[in-house]
C-alpha cells in the first residue's frame, strides 16, 4: 500500500514491478481438458456398466483432471491485463488478448490497462500573489505497470484523483494568475509551460502506483468570484495604458516624420516656438479619442 512521505507526495516499498506469467496455449490446454473429461466420463459410464471398479476409479480420475485443467483457462480481453498470483504471492500479469492457460490453483484478477482521464473538481487556491483563482485540470492517464497498479493501492483511480488535485493546487499556488514584470510567468499566459509542468508533478506523484500520465490540462482558471470584478477592472486599466502606450509612440514617431520631411524639402522654416506648437497640435489630433475640429489660420503664421 502506498502512503504519504513528508513532502506530500506518495512512496511506495520498491522491488514490485510487473513481470510476465508463465503459461501455455489456452487452446491447446482446453482441447486436452475436453479429451480428458470425455475420456473420463466415457470410462466411468462402461465401469458402471460392466460393474469394473478400475474403470470407474480411472474414470473419475481422468475427468476430475480434466476439469482441474480446465480451472486454468483464462480469457483476456482488449485493453485489459490479468494479474496472477498463487498462494497469495504475485507471480506475473497476461497483457495479451486471447485464451490463456495457467497455474490453476492460482487467483486471477483483471485490470483495465486502457486510457483513462479524470477532471478534478474545481478549487479554490490562492495565487503567488495570495489572490484566490478557481482551477480545474483533467489528468489523462493509462496503468503502465499492473503489479505496482494492483497491490500498491487500494483505491487506483481514487489514488490517481486525489493525487492529481493535490498537483493541480500545488502548480496554481506557485504562480502568479497575471505577470508583473518582464518575463515572469503567469497561469493565464503561460499555459504550455504551466501544463507541461502539472503533467511532470502528476506523474512524480502517481509513479508508486504504476500509472503513466499521457497529458493533463487546465480546463478552468478565473479570479474567484469576490475579487473578479476588481481584478477585471485593473486588467481593463492595464489594457487601457498599454492602448494608449502603443498610440503616443506611433504619432511621436509621426511628427518626427512631419517635421524631418519638413526639413529635409525646405517648405517652410520654423523657429523652436512654432515647432513646439506644431508638435502639441499634431499629437492633440493624432492622440485623440474623439474627431478634432480643424481652424483655418487666414493670417500669417506669426499673428
Amino acid at each position: 500500500m502506498a502512503g504519504n512521505g513528508p513532502d506530500g507526495r506518495s512512496s511506495s516499498s520498491p522491488g514490485l514491478t510487473e513481470k510476465a506469467a508463465r503459461e501455455a496455449p489456452g487452446w491447446a490446454m482446453a482441447a486436452m481438458a475436453a479429451v480428458l473429461v470425455a475420456t473420463g466420463i466415457g470410462l466411468f459410464a462402461v465401469g458402471l456398466a460392466e460393474s469394473t471398479t478400475s474403470a470407474v476409479v480411472t474414470g473419475a480420475l481422468l475427468a476430475l483432471i480434466g476439469a482441474g485443467l480446465a480451472r486454468g483457462l483464462t480469457p483476456v480481453s482488449p485493453g485489459q491485463a490479468r494479474v496472477v498470483q498463487v498462494m497469495g504471492r504475485y507471480t506475473g500479469t497476461i497483457r495479451a488478448d486471447g485464451l490463456h492457460w495457467v497455474n490453476p490453483v492460482s487467483r486471477r484478477h483483471a485490470i483495465s490497462t486502457r486510457i483513462r482521464n479524470h477532471e478534478t473538481a474545481t478549487a479554490k487556491v490562492n495565487d503567488a500573489d495570495g489572490n484566490p483563482v478557481e482551477i480545474a485540470a483533467v489528468v489523462v492517464w493509462q496503468v503502465k505497470d499492473t503489479a505496482k497498479a494492483s497491490f500498491n493501492v487500494d483505491d487506483l483511480a481514487g489514488f490517481v484523483a486525489i493525487q492529481a488535485e493535490a498537483a493541480v493546487r500545488h502548480v496554481a499556488t506557485s504562480y502568479p494568475y497575471d505577470a508583473h514584470r518582464e518575463g515572469q510567468m503567469s497561469l493565464r499566459e503561460n499555459a504550455p509551460e504551466i501544463t507541461s509542468e502539472l503533467s511532470v508533478e502528476v506523474a512524480d506523484r502517481v509513479t508508486p502506483a504504476g500509472v503513466r500520465i499521457i497529458e493533463s490540462r487546465i480546463t478552468r482558471l478565473s479570479y474567484a468570484p469576490e475579487i473578479a470584478h476588481a481584478m477585471l477592472r485593473r486588467q481593463q486599466a492595464a489594457a487601457v495604458v498599454a492602448a494608449r502606450r502603443r498610440i503616443v509612440d506611433g504619432a511621436v514617431g509621426m511628427v518626427e516624420s512631419a517635421l524631418t520631411r519638413l526639413a529635409a524639402d525646405g517648405l517652410v522654416e520654423l523657429d523652436e516656438e512654432r515647432k513646439a506648437a506644431m508638435v502639441s497640435n499634431l499629437l492633440v489630433v493624432l492622440c485623440s479619442d474623439h474627431a478634432t475640429q480643424p481652424v483655418v489660420n487666414t493670417g500669417t503664421l506669426y499673428q
